[in-house]
């Protein structure tokens, strides 16, 4: 008997997905394990694999489609089942063979592809009426090169394209916030001062950081712990140890907060709305930057990994990162981040926590400075350190007896291989 696929949760707090593609093609059979599509989150892609073997009938949403959770995606049945009328099948499961009209997008005028009078239903894939809607463009003023004359992707892009293209013909590229020109006072025929800027639209994965780090910020009370540490020792093992193996400073800081988390098990926590959950082991997340914007995979496990595991896993995180092949549990996990731009030559920032994890450490540059030293002058290594933790599962002494422990191993660094 056919059974329906339907769009899975592939991430906290999501209600819809775009599928990114499908593995097999229609009439093709998989076993139990075999990926079957992959679904496209706001950092991540996420490959569905089958819980048992079977036969794809008919593909429900194509690639670049967006479905809402719970949603069906696609219909199968088992290999040695015969199916002989799909949409019957489908009309018995409940879903329509056509796909249903789409509201229209606030009205904007582009080169018309597409007769304004006609009063036919208009069909759209969910991601063409999104993209519609945010391009505010008109799905009637669209020509549809989908199946049955369905407006998809590439029909709004060329849309976009052929509406940017009037626009620059019809007025200059600069776009001014103030159509009256501002004429300084003081200076008698001065040229009108305008405003200019570039449209840059919405990623998804902006748009996804922008709600996230809103959110975090609105319901998790941040409040700032910070330390400098005396880091010549730290250094120095790091040049010891760079001979046999390739290891950063950040990479002996993100096992340094594991060991704290060990030595101060409160601080390894998060909050939910019905409790506080401690965890077992300690996995630490760590920002990178790519050209879409901010991800912060997990290392697992670091308590019990050698720095140079944790090195080596911290740059293959990266490579994934920047390749757009980290996948959700890559970026599920763990109660802390380490964000690192001492690399850029930043001496102290403050971070916005990455929910649910309940703290972030924003680590800053390793300087030369003149400090006092047992009553002397004295020049040493030092780098700033900014604990923000959410107030709601860690109270203000834990994180200060954290952010000790995380001090003295930094300046004791033996300690952080021990």
């Amino acid at each position: 008997m056919a059974e329906l696929l339907n769009m899975p949760a592939v991430a906290a707090a999501s209600a819809d997905a775009v599928v990114s593609n499908w593995c097999i093609d229609e009439g093709a059979t998989f076993r139990e394990g075999d990926p079957l599509v992959v679904i496209e989150t706001e950092k991540a892609q996420v490959e569905i694999t089958a819980e048992a073997e079977g036969r794809l009938l008919r593909i429900l949403a194509g690639a670049s489609v967006r479905a809402e959770v719970g949603n069906p995606i696609a219909v199968v049945a088992g290999v040695d089942e015969k199916v002989s009328d799909v949409d019957a099948e489908l009309a018995r499961l409940g879903v329509g063979t056509e796909p249903a009209p789409v509201e229209e997008a606030p009205a904007r005028e582009v080169p018309r592809q597409r007769s304004a009078a006609t009063t036919e239903r208009i069909f759209a894939s969910p991601l063409a009426r999104k993209m519609a809607k945010e391009a505010g463009l008109r799905l009637r003023d669209l020509h549809g090169t989908g199946p049955g004359g369905r407006i998809v992707r590439k029909d709004v892009v060329a849309a976009m394209k052929a509406a940017e293209t009037a626009e620059s013909a019809a007025a200059p590229v600069a776009v001014t916030t103030d159509p009256a020109p501002v004429v300084d006072p003081a200076v008698n025929g001065a040229p009108p001062v305008r405003a200019e800027f570039d449209e840059v639209p919405h990623t998804r994965m902006r748009r996804a950081i922008a709600a996230r780090l809103t959110e975090s910020k609105r319901t998790a009370p941040h409040f700032y712990v910070r330390a400098r540490c005396f880091v010549d020792r730290l250094t120095e093992l790091r040049a010891e140890l760079d001979g046999s193996s390739k290891v950063s400073v950040n990479d002996l800081v993100v096992k340094a907060v594991a060991k704290a988390h060990e030595l101060v098990p409160d601080m390894n926590v998060v909050w939910t709305p019905e409790s506080v959950h401690r965890l077992a082991g300690v996995d630490v997340a760590v920002a990178v930057a790519t050209d879409g914007g901010l991800v912060t995979p997990v290392i697992r496990d670091c308590a019990h990994k050698s720095v140079s595991a944790i090195g080596a896993e911290i740059r293959e995180q990266a490579r994934k990162a920047k390749d757009g092949a980290l996948t959700q549990r890559d970026l599920e996990g763990g109660s802390i981040t380490v964000s690192n731009l001492g690399m850029f030559d930043v001496e102290e920032f403050a971070a916005i926590i990455n929910p649910p994890h309940s703290a972030i450490l924003a680590v800053g540059a390793v300087r030369d400075d003149v400090v006092a030293v047992e009553g002397e002058v004295a020049i040493r290594k030092t780098m700033t350190v900014t604990l923000s933790v959410d107030h709601r599962p860690v109270d203000g002494v834990v994180a200060a007896r954290w952010l000790a422990e995380f001090r003295a191993l930094l300046e004791n660094p033996i300690r952080i291989l021990a």
